[in-house]
């Protein structure tokens, strides 16, 4: 599959964000190691605090039906039908991406014209995962 693939499922996924508030519609596309692709949009709340990233509902939806390898997200979102500003995740979702994803896990960014490509390692360089939870020797 190869990243603009990736991004037009992300680009299909923000369709369903549920964004009354913000109006900031976010669609996010993961593959996993094996080929399959999980979708995920954003899903805004009332109360703010229980809203949810596209990013995480992807991972959520895969982690949730056994997948654990992942190599790649695409994400596309922003306000309008066709935003030109790339959307990059948030620090939440940065951390969820840590949790199941090694350095060399790309972070595929994309808006009307262009796609950016990043790792995991350049958008959260210090990130805390679960090697730090192994006893050190």
């Amino acid at each position: 599959m190869t990243d603009r693939d990736l991004m037009e499922l992300a680009t299909e996924a923000r369709k369903n964000a549920y964004a009354p508030y913000s109006g900031f519609r976010v669609g996010a596309a993961l593959l996993t190691a094996d080929g399959r692709v999980y979708t995920g949009c954003n899903i805004e709340n009332a109360a703010y605090t229980p809203t949810n990233c596209a990013e995480r509902t992807a991972f959520f939806k895969a982690v949730s039906e056994g997948a654990r390898e992942f190599t790649a997200i695409a994400v596309t979102g922003g306000s309008g039908e066709d935003p030109a500003a790339f959307c990059a995740p948030c620090g939440v979702c940065r951390q969820v991406m840590a949790e199941f994803c090694d350095d060399s896990f790309r972070i595929v960014l994309g808006n009307r014209e262009a796609i950016r490509v990043y790792t995991q390692k350049e958008i959260l360089p210090l990130s805390f995962s679960p090697k730090d939870l192994e006893e050190q020797a």
